[in-house]
């Protein structure tokens, strides 16, 4: 079966426990709400593929716990993840004041090329909004993020938000993807050749493929 997308990304979603991590992972991948709240125990994922500049974009979406900081297991996902959300709930200052601990254990785990957002979710909330617009857009732009208030209620800037961080691990990934192509394109063209000068013996078995995620 032929492959079903060009590269694999890996997010993950940080934040407090109750910010709707979880209710902004169904709805990117499911377009689906579930009102009541279940908290994620341990860590969970799905997937969807998106189209990026002509290329097949599968993201593969780690959704965790609330309490990740306290388990030493989830440095793994710190270390293979390629873009990250930093999620807060508007109507919880408490859990926009945390963000600047998840940065700090994002800094401190996750790779150096590692893409990162601002997500202010529950947008719809706004007679509970506990956190300004304005303290959103400042305190990303002084990590140097990207910020989007988002709703997974109502769908506001959920495809958006997704979108723009793997535009963003895609441009920062560019080179390697752009070598890996590169390396399969001259590794076809010299069989192309040895077919051509009769150097490549028709009973060879099948030519390894390279895989770049």
């Amino acid at each position: 079966m032929a492959k079903q997308y060009d590269v694999l990304f890996r997010l993950l979603l940080l934040g407090d426990s109750g910010v709707g991590k979880t209710c902004l992972l169904c709805r990117f991948t499911d377009n689906e709400f579930h009102p009541s709240h279940i908290s994620t125990i341990g860590v969970d994922f799905k997937m969807k593929t998106v189209v990026i500049d002509g290329i097949k974009v599968r993201i593969q979406i780690w959704d965790t716990a609330g309490q990740e900081r306290y388990q030493t297991i989830t440095k793994q996902y710190y270390r293979r993840a390629q873009g990250i959300f930093l999620v807060y709930d508007i109507t919880s200052e408490r859990s926009f004041q945390h963000i600047m601990k998840w940065a700090s254990d994002v800094d401190e785990y996750a790779p150096d090329k590692v893409q990162k957002i601002l997500v202010g979710n529950k947008s719809d909330e706004v007679d509970k909004r506990q956190v300004a617009t304005e303290q959103g857009v400042k305190l990303a732009k002084a990590y140097g993020m990207d910020f989007f208030e988002t709703s997974a209620f109502t769908n506001h800037n959920i495809t958006e938000s997704f979108t723009r961080l793997a535009e963003q691990v895609l441009a920062a990934n560019k080179k390697d993807l752009d070598l890996l192509r590169m390396s399969v394109n001259d590794e076809l063209n010299l069989t192309a050749l040895e077919e051509e000068e009769g150097l490549c013996d028709s009973g060879t078995g099948d030519q390894g493929k390279g895989c770049w995620c």
